[in-house]
């Protein structure tokens, strides 16, 4: 496993290992020796310490997003695809030059890798296959009060999902224009 690619100030492609053999495979997810290695060497990146563990199963054409926590309680998470593929969005909502930026990487669990989320970028994804599965690691355990998000169709980034399938309440964010970050 190892840090490979920033694709946002601070959001990192983590590739991972993967093991075949008779059995089946085997990939290791995550390493505190690596992440407090790599988050160590970026200036004033915090230590990645797992609070809250949990996964969501999708269907083909399902966009969840785009979600992130407010602060006190806004945490950096670990995702990533474990069963199937999805194309994970990522929406810089930190005051300064990188503000508004997107990036987008497909997950694909036959091409292991997983995304760090600093806290103040907003993620989501669409999933492409039936019973894509998305695991999350976050820093902070999850506060509805400060649940927020943004909608997913309002800072400029085409999904190319014709019929998305959505919840009410991912609908239900502000648009990224009336959005008023406190990161």
């Amino acid at each position: 496993m190892h840090f490979a690619e920033e694709i946002l100030s601070g959001t990192w492609v983590v590739r991972l290992k993967r093991f075949d053999d008779a059995r089946g495979s085997f990939v290791k997810t995550y390493s505190r020796r690596v992440f407090d290695e790599a988050l160590g060497a970026l200036p004033g990146a915090p230590a990645f310490e797992a609070r809250e563990e949990f996964y969501s199963s999708s269907a083909r054409g399902v966009i969840r997003g785009m979600h992130f926590q407010l602060p006190p309680h806004a945490h950096a998470k670990l995702v990533y695809c474990a069963v199937g593929m999805v194309d994970d969005v990522l929406l810089d909502l930190r005051r300064g030059p990188g503000y508004g930026r997107v990036a987008v990487i497909r997950l694909d669990a036959a091409e292991p890798a997983a995304i760090y989320v600093p806290a103040g970028v907003a993620h989501g994804f669409c999933a492409r296959i039936d019973g894509s599965l998305m695991v999350y690691k976050t820093t902070s355990e999850h506060t509805p009060s400060h649940d927020a998000g943004v909608r997913y169709n309002s800072f400029g980034f085409d999904w190319q999902c014709p019929v998305p399938v959505l919840s009410a309440r991912d609908q239900a964010h502000l648009a990224f224009a009336d959005f008023d970050s406190p990161f």
